[in-house]
């Protein structure tokens, strides 16, 4: 068996390269692994630790390395890799250990390419990892590491890997990323390996040249920069607004190479999906008045090369957002037909939506509201038209709106989009449902007066005896469209009411 025989080589540590080789070989596509073998995987890894702490030649190194890798893959394993010295070792595998020594040696690169793979792996699956992390400092020497790595050749590989690390440190511990934001320059010095990625050219502050011939990113080039973009995102979290000069240049000069990377294409489709979709990420983090560097005046070739313009600025990254949103919310809300079902109720993204403008996280559900009420221009009768009043009154409250109207922001003219079928169902569509019923008989019709007046007391009744045990408060609409409670409402109008104008 291949574990047991790697087991007896490490320890005894003969022929470890050529038996760890046979392991790797067969265990590569390996992610589940026995359970019985548990204890045996726990002592290899000990024993691989042991190995890397002496002076084996490279070539065994990255053997024992890429067997660690893939025994890291399994989080049971790993209470006797997690220790302050085994990190230790690993770190100084991944030059890590050293802050002012340069990459010169690229024998030695393979190396700290599987060093840092392990820990990649290491830290994704232990929390004990993720604390030692903080207290070996290690986001401090992956920085370090990453300047190394400027202007090097060959080291795509350890960059990217570096990046990745990165990443996960800071979306798994956020006094990392915190560290990593405010002590460590994390926001230029990743903004620098984004661009790095591209080989940008600047032609004028925050414009980037753009070349017609431009070659696709190679696939080394594209991982790169996706994992600079995941560990962007992670660091600008919570950057709603810019306190300072240099945090707007920092914000801008990133935006711009985000606009770059919008018109610029990955080996593959599926690359350049996953390129775009991560910057779009970014973007959502970057502060609204840093995201007017996404358009550009036009240039004399500008004017001659692109169709996307727009009062003489350069509309092309905004087109490729546009084209992208398009793919997610493709029909959100199409002219309105069918209005026999309710609007939760369906597969469509609309129906998808609407159900979670209802849903307990209150995040998920003012966000799902918030976007279906701008697809509606903003417009409380469209809003109710595609989604029904009993599930839009949360947004409508909290935006003052109960009583209608539309929202402060300034949209594009209405178009009349009810088509023939709506309007021709509109007389009976439930305005709380938002669908089509059938006319429901009045059980009114046959009551007498003095019947109807006595369900009426009954009612009013038990409404007050609700509200005297505090199991309701009544609500009504305030004259600026919130809510308030009924008794309120009614001390207004009595206050507000005109004196009478008799003499007597």
């Amino acid at each position: 068996m291949a574990l047991d025989a790697a087991l007896e080589a490490v320890v005894g540590c003969e022929s470890a390269e050529g038996v760890l080789g046979a392991f790797n070989e067969q265990n590569k596509t390996t992610f589940k692994f026995e359970t019985s073998d548990e204890e045996k995987r726990k002592q290899l890894c000990e024993g691989i630790l042991h190995l890397l702490d002496k002076d084996i030649k490279t070539s065994c190194r990255v053997t024992c390395l890429e067997a660690l890798r893939i025994l890291s893959r399994d989080k049971k394993v790993l209470v006797p890799v997690t220790t302050k010295e085994n990190m230790q070792i690993l770190m100084k595998q991944a030059k890590l250990d050293t802050m002012e020594d340069p990459l010169e040696d690229v024998t030695d690169f393979p190396v700290i390419v599987e060093a840092l793979k392990c820990l990649c792996n290491i830290v994704f699956n232990s929390l004990t990892a993720q604390k030692l992390s903080l207290e070996l400092n290690l986001a401090a020497m992956l920085c370090n590491l990453l300047k190394k790595c400027k202007d090097q050749q060959f080291v795509e590989d350890i960059k990217c890997f570096d990046l990745r690390l990165l990443f996960l440190l800071s979306l798994l511990h956020t006094d990392i990323r915190s560290q990593l934001r405010y002590d460590l320059q994390g926001l230029p010095l990743l903004t620098q390996a984004l661009e790095s990625a591209f080989s940008i050219r600047w032609t004028d502050k925050y414009i980037t040249a753009e070349d017609e011939e431009t070659s696709p990113l190679s696939l080394q080039e594209t991982d790169c920069a996706i994992e600079a973009l995941k560990a962007l995102f992670n660091v600008t979290l919570d950057s709603w607004n810019v306190h300072s000069e240099n945090d707007s240049h920092e914000f801008r000069y990133m935006t711009a190479i985000l606009r770059h990377c919008l018109l610029t294409v990955g080996p593959t489709e599926d690359k350049t999906e996953e390129l775009h979709s991560n910057a779009v990420n970014l973007l959502s983090n970057v502060p609204v008045s840093c995201l007017d560097v996404l358009i550009s005046p036009l240039t004399q070739e500008d004017s001659e090369e692109t169709d996307i313009k727009y009062n003489g600025m350069n509309m092309d990254a905004i087109q490729v957002l546009l084209k992208f949103m398009e793919k997610r919310i493709d029909k959100v809300l199409p002219p309105l037909r069918d209005v026999s079902n309710r609007p939760e109720v369906g597969t469509t993204l609309r129906n998808k939506l609407v159900r979670l403008m209802t849903h307990v996280d209150l995040g998920v559900k003012q966000i799902a509201a918030e976007f279906l009420f701008v697809l509606c221009k903003e417009r409380v009768d469209s809003l109710l038209k595609y989604t029904g009043y009993g599930n839009a009154a949360g947004l409508l409250a909290a935006r003052g709106l109960l009583a209608g109207g539309r929202g402060e922001n300034w949209y594009s003219d209405d178009e009349d989009t009810d088509t023939e079928e709506y309007k021709s169902a509109k007389p009976n569509i439930n305005l709380i449902t938002g669908h089509l019923e059938e006319p429901m008989p009045n059980p009114m019709d046959e009551m007498t007066e003095e019947q109807k007046e006595y369900e009426a007391m009954k009612l009013v009744n038990m409404f007050d005896k609700l509200s005297r045990d505090s199991v309701i408060t009544p609500m009504g609409v305030h004259p600026d469209g919130t809510m308030t409670p009924l008794e309120e409402v009614a001390c207004q109008y009595e206050t507000h009411e005109p004196e009478s104008s008799d003499s007597d």
